[in-house]
């Protein structure tokens, strides 16, 4: 962990990502409470959160090109003061359709963001670094996310919108200052894109995921996590305000302390686990998310006492990091540089496009089912993508000496990118 913060570029780029993260989260807590406050109406809030998903799928295409064809750091940068631009329209009293536009011209800069991000990190550290990387870039998610998610809730309860605006932008503002100056790469950057078309070379980024069996395995794992993920966004914002009594402030309590066991799990991550295979951290990391989220859910039968929530859902924070981590560094392992923007493009907009199939049957159905049963479905398919990831690598390790190797060989070391 010190050797990782001792690289100069990756801390700029972690205590940048720190900021920038925790303006994310004021935002993602704050927004679909609003919005639920304004309409009292659940599907109304699985809109507002598929039109901040549905840029991510329809822009996959530019954003995977453009983080393999620009300078990372200065998309980056763009990046950020793009999203301080378009708030800007929240500082007012803003109707729904207002904030439905701003979720989703957010998202589209975050679309981009994202890979170019991700593919940025083994260019600093070294591809052998990127599970330790990734497990500090975990660390300061979660701080962001405690930080971030209580701030976003507490100002919204106490202050409006408008003050939650103002704070993301102050907290965005240091990010993008942390992202001006160049970085110095400890490996050299990912070669220069060509004038290629951008849809031929989103193909390209689309064909190495359809046919990497390393990323089809973890792809598949990916869409059943996504989903699970995309009904938690509706039923947590019912669950909390209407199973539990809670309020807005205890919504960003429950969102941000989940933080603590992520920041644990990054730690971890970054030490002692981080020779761990990708591979086994994201199938038992969604396997132990799912447990610990049914006990969550059907708690509310016995008890809703707050403070026992608060300690549930910082247990529940660790494997939702481990699946994270687990998963970004099986492609960064997997994957040529010159290609790892698009591939990650095309990953993140799988994963919005499940994420969205989630929210839109978790809104649709949850006024005929109610939460409840909603939300131990969540929890099932949790289970369900850790024990289909675990029974793939191990049927891959019986049929297969040499897929073995590939999968417990990306601890150490980049396959080549045609790796079977």
């Amino acid at each position: 962990m010190k050797r990782l913060l001792g690289v100069p570029a990756f801390a700029r780029l972690w205590v940048a990502a720190f900021f920038g993260e925790t303006a994310e989260w004021m935002l993602q807590v704050a927004l679909p409470v609003y919005v639920f406050q304004r309409t009292g109406s659940a599907a109304t809030t699985a809109l507002s959160i598929v039109l901040g998903l549905l840029p991510a799928v329809l822009l996959s295409p530019v954003a995977g090109v453009v983080a393999d064809r620009w300078n990372r750091r200065a998309v980056l940068f763009g990046v950020c003061c793009g999203l301080a631009v378009v708030a800007l329209p929240l500082l007012a009293e803003p109707s729904v359709v207002a904030v439905y536009a701003v979720m989703a011209a957010q998202a589209a800069l975050a679309s981009v963001f994202e890979p170019a991000r991700n593919a940025l990190v083994p260019e600093l550290v070294g591809v052998e670094e990127v599970t330790g990387a990734n497990g500090l870039m975990s660390v300061n998610g979660s701080v962001a996310r405690l930080a971030g998610g209580w701030a976003g809730g507490a100002l919204l309860g106490f202050g409006g919108l408008a003050d939650v605006i103002t704070g993301y932008l102050v907290v965005l503002a240091v990010a993008a200052a942390l992202l001006a100056k160049p970085f110095r790469r400890m490996s050299a950057p990912a070669p220069a894109v060509g004038p290629e078309p951008v849809v031929q070379a989103w193909l390209d980024g689309l064909r190495e995921v359809t046919t990497n069996r390393r990323l089809w395995r973890t792809g598949l794992a990916l869409a059943f996590t996504s989903l699970a993920q995309g009904m938690f966004l509706v039923l947590f914002v019912v669950y909390v305000l209407k199973v539990l009594g809670g309020s807005e402030a205890d919504a960003g309590l429950l969102r941000g302390v989940q933080a603590i066991g992520g920041l644990a799990a990054g730690f971890a991550l970054a030490t002692v686990a981080r020779r761990v295979a990708p591979a086994a951290l994201l199938g038992w990391g969604s396997i132990a998310l799912g447990l610990v989220s049914a006990v969550i859910w059907n708690l509310a039968m016995v008890t809703t006492a707050l403070g026992l929530y608060v300690g549930l859902f910082v247990l529940v924070g660790a494997p939702g990091v481990v699946v994270g981590a687990g998963v970004l560094s099986e492609i960064q392992s997997a994957v040529a540089p010159e290609r790892a923007g698009r591939v990650l493009s095309t990953t993140f907009a799988a994963v919005a496009t499940f994420t969205t199939v989630g929210a839109l049957l978790a809104g649709t159905l949850v006024a005929t089912t109610g939460p409840a049963v909603l939300l131990d479905v969540q929890a099932g398919v949790y289970v369900f993508a850790g024990v289909l990831m675990l029974a793939r690598k191990r049927r891959i390790r019986e049929t297969s000496p040499s897929s073995m190797v590939t999968v417990e060989g990306c601890r150490t070391s980049s396959p080549p990118a045609t790796s079977t």
